[in-house]
């Protein structure tokens, strides 16, 4: 068993939906200590409570997602709709953040990696309110990750497209010869990249290997955004 994250404690979050059933395999593959977080975190002190449950959190994964509600115009996307992919991605982040840094600066020591979304570096048609919350995290990123370097702690953002998933990418769509077509004309390397490798980026993110990153955006997207 490989050892790369031994001894870490790792708090992930929305562990059933997104990309946390296969970040909760891998980390527990590398040797990590994993604690599960299913609670909605829009609900007021949901953040602050993940953490606090926790107690030490050498890691946190802030596995965050919503719908996309793609194929809606611009011009008809509601207020509600709008506002929640901010509740569910940009305001828990903050959160999150808020309530497990302290520990993480006292300790000099801490990681916390962000998956995210390559909609916020390229533009996408239709997804004007989930590319723009998917962009509040790359600033939000960028901004906590210089403030927060100089105390050892780093936080860091897979920009992620075309990686397995059933709510993005569900089996009915990537059957279609349609699809087929299309991810080889978008997508340089011409196939989806597999769960566990995107999980696989998220352990080094995590591990002692990435210590001079400082809130960077990383694509992941088989070149589709460089």
């Amino acid at each position: 068993m490989a050892d790369r994250l031994a001894g870490k404690r790792v708090l992930v979050t929305q562990a059933n939906d997104f990309m946390g059933s296969p970040t909760v395999e891998v980390f527990r593959e590398e040797g990590a200590q994993v604690l599960v977080d299913t609670r909605d975190l829009r609900e007021p002190g949901a953040c602050e409570a993940a953490v606090a449950e926790a107690g030490r959190v050498d890691v946190l994964v802030a596995n965050l997602a919503s719908p996309t509600y793609g194929g809606t115009a611009t011009t008809d996307l509601g207020d509600a709709d709008w506002s929640n992919a901010f509740d569910m991605m940009v305001h828990p982040l903050h959160r999150l953040s808020r309530a497990v840094l302290p520990q993480m600066i006292q300790r000099r020591a801490g990681k916390i990696v962000v998956y995210g979304s390559a909609s916020a570096l390229r533009g996408m048609r239709t997804l004007a309110g989930y590319s723009a919350a998917r962009a509040a995290q790359v600033g939000y990123v960028q901004s906590v990750g210089v403030e927060v370097a100089p105390h050892n702690v780093q936080v860091n953002l897979i920009a992620q497209n075309y990686v397995e998933n059933p709510e993005y990418f569900p089996p009915e769509l990537i059957e279609r010869e349609s699809f087929i077509r299309s991810l080889k004309r978008q997508v340089p390397a011409g196939r989806l990249a597999t769960a566990r490798e995107d999980a696989l980026l998220a352990v080094f993110l995590a591990s002692e290997e990435s210590n001079f990153f400082a809130g960077q955006a990383i694509p992941f997207s088989g070149g589709w955004v460089q």
